[in-house]
């Protein structure tokens, strides 16, 4: 294994790139590829080898972006600090926001790895290839477990 240091270098901006094409926020983007390192650098003694270092730390990212999206979102559900647009119509508002719970909680229940390949693609805009480079699949496999997972929501929401 190379000097962690490397390995900071060679891959700290691709990991970026891919943590800010999950949050969109640049602040937040460097946050999470600093835990990443600071996690990678901490376990690398579990790093085997069986794929790519990269997507060993995109990996780490994922996992490290969405712990910090659910213990945000836990936050601000706790907060009622939204209030309406007086612009909008109340009852197509409360209709979107229902369907839209109604689709996290089917998506919650979706098998691995429907659940998050459908979440990588459609929350992290991820291109296919690289969510078949994360799972060491083909992009096809990727799109294949995209279109089953969207047709099994489709499918719950009837």
């Amino acid at each position: 294994m190379t000097e962690f240091g490397d390995i900071y270098a060679e891959h700290f901006s691709d990991v970026y790139r891919f943590v800010l094409n999950l949050c969109r926020n640049e602040a937040m983007a460097e946050e999470i590829t600093q835990e990443t390192f600071f996690k990678a650098l901490r376990n690398i003694d579990q790093f085997n080898g069986s794929c790519k270092l990269y997507v060993w730390l995109c990996q780490i990212a994922k996992n490290t972006y969405f712990s910090l999206y659910k213990k945000q979102k836990r936050v601000l559900d706790g907060i009622d600090a939204e209030l309406p647009d007086p612009a909008s119509d109340l009852e197509s508002n409360l209709l979107d926001k229902e369907a839209s719970r109604r689709l996290h909680v089917l998506l919650h229940h979706l098998n691995e790895p429907y659940k998050e390949v459908f979440t990588l693609r459609v929350f992290g805009e991820l291109p296919f290839a690289q969510i078949g480079e994360l799972f060491g699949k083909t992009d096809s496999w990727a799109r294949l477990i995209f279109y089953r997972a969207k047709r099994q929501l489709q499918e719950a929401m009837k």
